[in-house]
């Protein structure tokens, strides 16, 4: 069966169910099919990053989001394993600190967006801010609100300066969840990623689908998309994202840029004429 990234997207205007998304989707795709074409993004992937340095035009921002233990970290790890660190940096958006406080919301993040050229990564972003404030009541509703007109805006404005954005809900189920859990607290050398305050969240899981659903119902833009990412198999999860990652910057239809110097005529250890 081919598999259709579409069917993954999230199309403004349209009404969207978040229950209606199954997180063990597969599509009919073979696991052994899913793992060999990954290798092959994640070689296209490094060329094509090259290409985006090289020609240093644009950039691409990828924001992850999901609940605890959906992914985020093993996506990263994965699918970005063949990039140029010189050209990719990964930002993980946790508590506002006292200073980032003082400021907007968005302020935090809009120092973090990459730079032409480069790939920027977003581990938890600046919807954060109307997820974990909504849920746990830390502002009023209208000032959350608020907050998707206004990232939509922010969005908008990077899109229009040549920032192209992806944004990947990875789609758990809530048994999942608790299996991933358990095998944190099971393997030692997974204690670490466990803690009393994940448990504590998991009580709210309720409240936390219907603030994504609704952030993402309201946040889903033609320059912004989000593609909700069945991510109850990792195998899958981590086709799909590449995948789609693969297909934008094929999109872009990027050309080394010319050399600055006339290399038909250029010896090694010769003089080097320039243009």
């Amino acid at each position: 069966m081919t598999f259709h990234a579409d069917k993954l997207r999230v199309i403004s205007g349209e009404s969207f169910s978040l229950k209606q998304h199954d997180a063990a989707e597969t599509f009919d795709l073979a696991k052994h099919k899913a793992e060999k074409e990954l290798k092959d993004h994640v070689k296209q992937l490094a060329e094509l990053h090259e290409l985006l340095y090289a020609e240093n035009k644009r950039a691409l921002l990828i924001v992850f989001q999901g609940m605890d233990a959906s992914g985020k970290d093993g996506t990263i790890r994965h699918v970005m394993s063949g990039v140029n660190p010189q050209g990719c940096t990964v930002t993980s958006f946790k508590q506002p600190s006292a200073k980032e406080l003082e400021h907007d919301f968005l302020w935090r993040i809009h120092a973090a967006v990459p730079e032409k050229g480069s790939i920027g990564i977003f581990n938890r972003s600046q919807y954060e801010d109307v997820l974990v404030v909504r849920v746990h009541g830390l502002v009023p509703k209208e000032i959350w609100q608020a907050r998707y007109d206004q990232i939509n805006a922010f969005e908008r404005i990077l899109a229009e300066n040549d920032v192209t954005i992806l944004k990947f809900f990875l789609h758990i189920s809530r048994d999942e969840q608790e299996k991933r859990f358990q095998q944190r607290v099971e393997d030692p050398q997974k204690n670490w990623k466990i803690s009393p305050a994940d448990f504590r969240e998991r009580e709210y899981w309720g409240e936390y689908q219907k603030a994504y659903q609704d952030a993402i119902a309201n946040c889903s833009t033609k320059e912004a998309p989000w593609y909700i990412i069945p991510s109850d198999h990792k195998w899958f999860r981590n086709y799909c994202v590449s995948h789609i990652i693969v297909r934008t910057l094929q999109s872009f239809h990027m050309r080394y840029p010319k050399a600055n110097l006339d290399v038909a005529g250029v010896k090694t250890g010769g003089k080097q004429t320039p243009r």
